[in-house]
């Protein structure tokens, strides 16, 4: 039912979100609606300062609706001039620091600059040998001892942090949010984990809150009332000893008393094994902090609170702020996904949303070194993002897309949003692709908002959809195209050691065959499942997931030292817990020699680096996730014909899901 909700400009619209779209004081300064971005890193400065890829970030966002915008965190003191942060300390970067404000304010948002450092806590390969910290203990994920910092260094920290946020003040920024959670430095000080100081910054509660309350003071005193200074707290911390609900109750508490903050949130996870409770996904629950964040922030009810965690829908963002839960809503992955999510869901056109689809590529993508970039948006950083629309083509031209996986679909929305006449043939009666077996396995769900996009935008366009149709030479002749994208996929290469007859056979099923096998199957079978990883991606461990709701017992063989070698840290921790959870067997440095005593229930396994044999019995089910092979068969035959063909995706060579559509967009716009 739509109800009567009123815009920034004065304009009264119909909503079915009144409460999102509602404006909010922070403090002194008033938000035109309750949809905050999140802190998340891009990686898009070069020396210390935004480059035009950020400011067009920043711009979109805020052009697409967002009321509140923070930052990821800021280069603030002298210990930390990371040159992949705004260096803010640097009073000669004032003009690039105001362009960061200003692209923001001219779209009628506000900018929040976020105040953190890591401490002991990194997740990247190797040591941080920089790092401070409370005491001298090591970060559970790479083992990092920081160097202790003494009151003096504390205080000349706090001092700093004072100072670079009254220079974004200066700059016409609105505020900032210290990040006290996550398993920074602030939360390495709040944690009796963490902190074993016996000084006036730790041991009991007023000690281990000190740091933060004095830094919250600090702001305060140099940038006076009206500028926003927001704070993310512990929830749990996930290790044994640290910060639990209870514990978190507590402090929050305490820093309630002292005040001075205009907003608060809780997260969740450390840097250790619970570093994947960061940023939650499809394998569990929808938004799993919510209920424990009402119950936080009754603490003080009238202190405004933020909904965090896995929320990316906009019904989920007014359910948060009609339940008692919070009075803004923190989207980071959604509005990486979609700058307009706002603009969109104020004007009733959810279904044209690309939403996120929670799989952390956008993480990956961060912390492997490289920028920020997404799985379902392949133009994120550009210009005009949140409305942009493709520049028509020069010569419209007759193109067929051959193959309705994710990389075709891209390019044939694209394609026909350009001007061109587009087809797709796709051989199945359903797009997507091996991305849509990939939705129907455990925690893949949220992958089907890709292609239904895809699908929805090319129809619009006027994209010709010949479904259910494998297309020949002859199919495709017949339409006389000007170019032909062959977006024919991949087939996985059988291991050497499974004999042909057995392929022949249908015998041994590839990981694709099988997961369509066990999705039509409900029945558990007595025996083993056996899955030899030669794959390492997202799409194998659903497998395994699956195979272990169809089998008593399920191993996964792999030649290599671990598992999931081609999944980011934060995935793979994730991966790891659902394996052991269900006690999946798991074999890393063997393969399997042969199959001679299959026939026995036995499969027999060799380490590839000792030669040493090994037996796994019981077996009674055997699957293989390798390397692809581009099925590009149709390539030749076109091109004798004359055809113009350029080959797309996996058909081009077996990639991932953010080099699938980002390759099927810049081939559309190369048309």
């Amino acid at each position: 039912m739509l109800v009567l909700g009123v815009i920034t400009e004065g304009i009264i619209v119909l909503t079915q979100y009144p409460t999102l779209f509602s404006p909010i004081n922070l403090g002194r300064v008033t938000l035109r609606n309750r949809i905050a971005h999140a802190a998340i890193l891009t990686r898009y400065y070069q020396g210390g300062r935004p480059t035009e890829q950020l400011l067009n970030y920043y711009r979109s966002r805020a052009k697409g609706g967002a009321g509140l915008i923070v930052t990821e965190p800021l280069a603030m003191t002298s210990h930390n001039r990371e040159s992949t942060r705004l260096q803010v300390w640097d009073e000669s970067a004032f003009d690039a620091i105001k362009a960061c404000a200003d692209v923001v304010r001219e779209e009628g948002a506000h900018l929040l600059g976020q105040v953190q450092d890591s401490g002991r806590g990194r997740h990247e390969v190797g040591r941080n040998e920089g790092a401070v910290g409370a005491s001298a203990l090591h970060d559970d994920l790479s083992w990092t001892v920081p160097r202790v910092l003494d009151s003096g260094g504390i205080r000349q920290m706090i001092e700093e942090w004072a100072e670079s946020s009254l220079r974004l003040k200066r700059a016409g920024w609105s505020g900032v949010e210290i990040s006290a959670g996550h398993g920074h430095l602030f939360q390495q000080f709040l944690s009796p984990w963490s902190n074993r100081r016996e000084d006036d910054f730790g041991g009991d509660l007023e000690g281990r809150t000190r740091f933060l309350r004095e830094l919250i003071a600090a702001i305060r005193s140099s940038c006076g009332e009206d500028f926003i200074i927001g704070l993310k707290l512990p929830g749990h911390e996930g290790i044994v000893g640290g910060i639990d609900l209870q514990e978190a109750a507590v402090i929050s508490k305490r820093l309630a008393t002292s005040g001075g903050f205009d907003y608060w949130t809780w997260v969740w996870g450390a840097h250790a094994n619970s570093l994947y409770e960061h940023l939650p996904d499809a394998h569990g629950e929808r938004h799993p902090y919510l209920q424990h964040i009402r119950e936080l922030r009754q603490i003080d009810a009238a202190i405004p609170a933020g909904a965090i965690g896995y929320i990316t829908d906009p019904n989920e963002c007014e359910a948060a702020l009609t339940d008692g839960t919070a009075d803004l809503v923190f989207l980071g992955r959604p509005l990486i996904t979609d700058p307009a999510f706002p603009e969109k869901a104020l004007a009733g056109r959810e279904a044209e949303i690309r939403y996120c689809v929670s799989c952390n590529t956008c993480w990956r993508s961060i912390i492997d070194g490289s920028a920020l970039a997404c799985d379902n948006n392949p133009r994120v950083g550009s210009a005009d993002e949140a409305g942009w629309q493709p520049e028509p083509a020069r010569r419209p031209r007759q193109v067929v897309v051959v193959g309705a996986g994710i990389a075709g679909l891209e390019a044939a929305h694209t394609a026909a949003r350009r001007g061109h006449t587009v087809t797709v043939f796709g051989a199945s009666d359903e797009p997507g692709g091996k991305t849509r077996l990939h939705a129907e396995l455990p925690g893949g769900e949220n992958l089907s908002s890709i292609y239904d996009y895809q699908l929805l935008a090319g129809r619009k366009a006027g994209v010709v959809y010949r479904l259910g149709e494998t297309a020949d030479a002859a199919q495709i002749a017949a339409l006389a195209p000007d170019v032909v994208l062959l977006a024919t996929g991949a087939s996985a290469v059988p291991p050497v050691w499974i004999p042909e007859e057995y392929l022949q056979m249908g015998f041994i099923l590839d990981a694709r065959a099988m997961a369509r096998d066990m999705l039509s199957r409900n029945r558990v079978e007595p025996g083993r499942a056996v899955l030899f990883d030669q794959d390492h991606t997202e799409m194998t461990y659903a497998l395994a997931e699956l195979l272990s709701e169809r089998f008593t017992t399920v191993s996964i063989v792999t030649p290599r030292e671990r598992l999931a070698s081609d999944v980011s840290l934060i995935n793979r921790q994730g991966i790891y817990q659902r394996l052991h959870d269900r006690q999946i067997d798991i074999r890393t440095c063997v393969a399997p020699q042969s199959l001679d005593h299959l026939e026995e229930g036995a499969m027999e396994l060799i380490n590839v680096y000792n030669g040493a044999i090994s037996r796994i019995e019981e077996v009674v089910s055997i699957t293989y996730a390798t390397s692809r092979a581009p099925d590009d068969g149709l390539a030749s035959e076109l091109i004798a014909s004359g055809f113009s063909v350029i080959p797309v995706g996996d058909c081009r060579a077996p990639r991932s899901v953010l080099a699938a559509t980002r390759e099927g967009y810049e081939v559309a716009m190369s048309l």
